[in-house]
């Protein structure tokens, strides 16, 4: 089995990316936040704190590069069923394990290399953070791309009549 490259990644990390940034609203909103604020922290990771100065342009900047990270999540899946094609058969348990990965190396990676100043979040942040990303990141990523390789399967094979 072999997944699609741009179902699995285009449409696995879109998809993923949704769902992300829709908790992350939610929760900035449930929290008394702004929304627009909450993007703006996006982009203070390549811009430091003078992206919450910025206005529209700097949250949309946060919104591009939070698809990017989930399209670039999404990347490095379809190519891990390169490397190892088992990854297909489980999307849930892959997907699961795969989403706290992501989760990982956005937290002790990415962020601490950003510009990004944030305190700790407390468990109930973090518990939601591990399940979105558990759920709605490595899952969807991991179910489009097990998806994408059945379809091809299921696709019929051109085969050359014995008259050719």
């Amino acid at each position: 089995m072999r997944a699609r490259p741009l179902e699995s990644i285009v449409v696995g990390g879109l998809v993923a990316g949704a769902l992300d940034i829709t908790d992350a609203v939610v929760v900035t909103l449930l929290l008394g936040g702004r929304p627009l604020r909450m993007l703006q922290g996006i982009a203070s990771g390549l811009l430091g704190p003078r992206s919450f100065e910025g206005g529209f342009g700097t949250a949309a900047l946060g919104l591009g590069l939070h698809f990017f990270i989930a399209l670039s999540a999404a990347a490095v899946y379809f190519t891990a069923t390169r490397i190892w094609p088992s990854l297909l058969r489980r999307p849930l348990r892959s997907g699961i394990v795969f989403g706290l990965c992501v989760w990982a190396f956005m937290r002790f990676v990415v962020i601490p290399l950003s510009l990004v100043r944030m305190g700790h979040p407390g468990p109930l942040l973090i518990a939601n953070q591990l399940f979105i990303h558990a759920f709605g990141v490595g899952v969807p990523i991991a179910w489009i791309a097990a998806r994408s390789a059945q379809d091809l399967a299921l696709e019929p094979v051109e085969t050359k009549s014995p008259e050719e």
